[in-house]
């Protein structure tokens, strides 16, 4: 099987060992610009190890990213160099620390689209981002008898901890339902909307399904009823350009380790006039003015939200990250990893008794499947002896799961650094696992 020959992409030959059909053949891309997936997996060192005798195959992208030694480089350097505590040191390394840091602030407003630095805040990841609005912006604007919607597609750290505030405030959360592709269903989501709404908390792409949700569109009639919308990017951050302003999002989070950089390290954007009514929902250092037992005065936003002494270092990385990304053109990644998506579809299409869940027409690359007669844990267990690495469980979607009758599916996540031999070796093991049994 091959991926057919897109400008800047190359063909990919593949030599397997099982008889797997032949996939149909691909429509060419010709995205502006061009992009080398074998570049990109020049520059990730773990991507050259072997699994249990076998070269690996990372396909647990949707769970964590691998590093590129830009980012691995980039950590070595500010220990090595240049660590120190930021914003309140007058000496040399304070302040070329708080410079990264802050350098880091504005890299991750231009990435999203922001209006500027000051609208972003960083958190520890895409769960501490949404419990932060919680607790801050829920605190003080949800009440009894306001709705928190919530679609049924959304990962449980977009669903508990709106439980959680809905509980202290006895506001109730309402759920979205799907339809039978997996997408957020808009007719239900129209009628669900009203003056009752405080907030709309939905997914820019599903970690279980992949499907993209017509954020722009949701957000805008959400805004009628003038309801807050809190975008979670957590899966769509590596895979599609955002635009903050664009998509119309009060508030936008996003994890760095799902987008090659470090773990422990995120952000959240809010819009100007939402970040400044957020209250302090951490007191500690580096959040405050002056604090004495009489007084204590606060410092603007965004530092208001952050509390204590940063993830530094983890800044640091994440900048490295997101200018290894933005170092490719970001079209041309899209066009491969459609391809390389539609390729993974058709050639899992051939495994006897494997069904794909959710048939979104816009997605990203997350390929959550069964195996008949196979336990997903299994699935992965097996897979794993050949090198290659998907994830098994509930996803941390159990309600997206239920929507289709289930506990646990297997799943492959394909990032940019993936390749069309890299599906074939998934599927000759999918089809050596059935023929084994």
């Amino acid at each position: 099987m091959t991926i057919p020959d897109v400008q800047g992409f190359g063909p990919g030959p593949t030599a397997l060992t099982g008889a797997v059909p032949t996939a149909p053949a691909l429509p060419a891309v010709s995205p502006p610009g061009t992009f080398s997936p074998e570049a990109a997996r020049g520059d990730v060192p773990i991507l050259h190890r072997t699994v249990n005798g076998q070269p690996l195959v990372w396909l647990d992208n949707a769970a964590t990213t691998q590093k590129p030694r830009q980012v691995i480089e980039a950590l070595t350097a500010y220990y090595s160099a240049a660590n120190s505590n930021i914003h309140r040191g007058a000496h040399t390394m304070a302040r070329e620390a708080t410079e990264m840091y802050e350098a880091g602030r504005a890299a991750v407003a231009s990435f999203l689209g922001a209006e500027g630095p000051e609208t972003i805040a960083f958190v520890r990841g895409t769960t501490e981002a949404i419990n932060l609005v919680a607790q801050s912006w829920g605190r003080a604007n949800l009440g009894p008898g306001d709705d928190i919607l919530v679609p049924v597609l959304e990962h449980h750290s977009d669903i508990v901890p709106w439980q959680l505030i809905a509980k202290e405030t006895r506001a109730r959360v309402v759920p979205v339902p799907l339809d039978a592709a997996g997408q957020i269903d808009q007719a239900a989501y129209a009628d669900l909307l009203s003056y009752r709404t405080r907030l709309v908390a939905i997914s820019h792409a599903s970690n279980v399904l992949g499907t993209v949700p017509p954020v722009k569109e949701m957000t805008a009639l959400a805004h009628r009823y003038d309801a807050r919308v809190l975008v979670d990017g957590a899966q769509a951050v590596a895979h599609l350009p955002v635009d903050v302003q664009d998509l119309g999002a009060d508030f936008y989070a996003f994890s760095g380790h799902k987008l090659f950089a470090p773990t422990g390290i995120g952000a959240l954007y809010a819009r100007p006039e939402v970040m400044a009514a957020l209250r302090p929902w951490q007191g500690g250092g580096n959040m405050i003015e002056s604090v004495s037992f009489d007084r204590t005065t606060f410092a603007p936003p965004p530092h208001l939200l952050e509390a204590g002494t940063g993830h530094i270092s983890g800044v640091v990385g994440l900048l490295a990250a997101l200018n290894w990304l933005t170092s490719f053109d970001r079209a041309a990644v899209t066009a491969y990893e459609n391809a390389l998506m539609a390729y993974a579809e058709q050639a899992m299409a051939t495994v006897p008794g494997l069904s794909l869940l959710g048939a979104a027409p816009d997605r990203i690359a997350v390929l959550t499947f069964t195996l008949a007669g196979h336990d997903p844990a299994t699935v992965a267990d097996w897979l794993d002896r050949d090198g290659i690495a998907v994830r098994a469980g509930h996803h941390c979607a159990q309600p997206a799961l239920a929507h289709y009758g289930l506990e646990s599916a297997a799943r492959a996540s394909l990032s940019l650094y993936n390749t069309s031999e890299e599906v074939d070796r998934l599927v000759s093991s999918l089809r050596a696992l059935q023929q084994a049994s």
